[in-house]
């Protein structure tokens, strides 16, 4: 996986993970039942409507507030392909590796993408299409290490992978 292909979701500034998952789900620990709420207290109709591979667009400091990991689970589970923003939060950023969640600053694409725009990533490149607009951004590539997380599922699995080769 090097690459992938879908429709962009784009929000603004300061999505926090309250709205990203809402704190009321808490008690779910299944993360495909965690993923039937993604984002449903900013957009309702998100999970109905978006589709495997499709990438959330934000501005800046997305994923703030509290450190919940299920703020990204949610979003893998529902089929989200990459995470694209002006900038996050620090800790969602780690989180969205550490659950094998692609993810990339970079304030061009954001600014010139809308909801709806056919979107490819190339993670290696650090290349981000927007094929509807026929623009194309330069983002930093994902390095090598963070890669091998995200091709082994995130962190924990990456790390079992590696103590059962070893």
């Amino acid at each position: 996986m090097s690459k992938i292909k879908g429709k962009a979701w784009v929000y603004g500034d300061h999505i926090n993970t309250d709205v990203i998952f809402p704190g009321r789900y808490l008690h779910i620990f299944e993360p495909e039942e965690m993923a039937k709420h993604a984002m449903e207290d900013l957009d309702p109709e998100f999970v109905k409507n978006m589709e495997k591979g499709d990438m959330v667009f934000g501005g800046k400091n997305f994923g703030c507030g509290s450190s919940r990991e299920q703020a990204v689970t949610c979003l893998k589970y529902a089929g989200v392909g990459a995470i694209v923003a002006k900038s996050f939060s620090r800790l969602y950023y780690r989180n969205a590796i550490n659950q094998g969640m692609p993810i990339f600053e970079c304030e061009e694409a954001v600014d010139g993408t809308e909801s709806g725009d056919e979107v490819e990533i190339d993670f290696e490149n650090g290349i981000i299409r927007n094929i509807t607009k026929g623009k194309e951004f330069k983002t930093s590539p994902l390095p090598d290490f963070i890669m091998e997380i995200i091709k082994s599922g995130g962190l924990i699995p990456h790390l079992k992978k590696r103590l059962g080769k070893e």
